[in-house]
């Protein structure tokens, strides 16, 4: 049974011995510890740690867990590993996964963004369906000031762990609207005055040739198919990345990246 050896309990320990089932929302590695404790310890029910790995990295997270009052369990290396299916470095929190926006809730955020006198800037993710691609968006899409990123409820990444940990402390800063009918809210959209900006292998149009300075919507398509056809319809045109290799595509992650900064280069320089 794990015991409080090393006085750095902040409030009461959560229930011992921990495992996959109970506890699902788990995620180690110093550095995610590090990020949630800075960006996002409201979110943290607790940072567990092994109590025989008391490294002076994972001390300074344990001090900074106190400082924060957020709850600390001390356990073993065989509990994490058996919780913790990827690299934890005997440190880890039990976080609580933010929960989707509703649609509802987006349209009150653009609303405020048009009070603000700013342009919206969106991000479209047509049935991603990679957690470690949609953490990657998230993250990018929150560094490079997107407003929200929206996807599909059917046929997409839900926000877990996984993506928790991917998007480093992201998922709790930008908001992840999913939306029954994806069309539809395309439709709204543009009724909004958004452009509809697509990214697809099917166009000569290159990225750089577009203007993405107005209120804008990126829209990125599935790892293996890319957008469909009717949200290509819904588009109010298409760009492409210039391949000058032999691949036809990138990861979506990596095409996230370098469409949302050209964005950022239009609008700021």
């Amino acid at each position: 049974m794990p015991t409080d050896t090393q006085n750095f309990m902040a409030t009461p320990k959560p229930p011992h011995n921990p495992d996959t089932t109970k506890f699902p929302n788990i995620i180690g590695g110093i550095h995610v510890v590090r990020t949630m404790l800075a960006c996002n310890s409201k979110s943290i029910r607790a940072v567990w740690y092994d109590r025989a790995n008391r490294n002076k990295r994972v001390t300074e997270l344990l001090e900074l867990a106190t400082e924060l009052q957020v709850p600390i369990q001390d356990t073993d290396r065989k509990t994490l590993d058996q919780t913790i299916k990827t690299q934890h470095q005997g440190i880890a929190v039990h976080i609580n996964t933010p929960l989707p926006w509703t649609e509802a809730a987006l349209y009150e955020l653009l609303e405020k963004i048009k009070q603000r006198a700013e342009q919206p800037f969106l991000l479209i993710l047509d049935e991603v369906q990679d957690p470690h691609n949609l953490g990657a968006c998230l993250r990018t899409a929150e560094a490079a000031g997107v407003h929200a990123v929206i996807a599909p409820k059917t046929n997409s990444a839900r926000l877990t762990p996984i993506v928790c940990k991917v998007a480093s402390g992201a998922a709790d800063r930008i908001p992840y609207v999913q939306v029954t009918n994806l069309a539809r809210t395309l439709k709204q959209l543009k009724a909004q005055k958004l452009w509809l900006v697509g990214a697809t292998i099917e166009t000569s149009t290159k990225l750089y040739q577009a203007d993405l300075q107005g209120p804008i919507a990126i829209l990125l398509g599935n790892e293996a198919k890319g957008l469909r056809q009717l949200t290509r319809k819904h588009c109010d045109y298409l760009i492409s990345l210039p391949m000058l290799g032999v691949l036809e595509s990138l990861n979506v992650s990596v095409a996230a990246g370098i469409v949302l900064y050209e964005v950022v280069r239009q609008r700021m320089f």
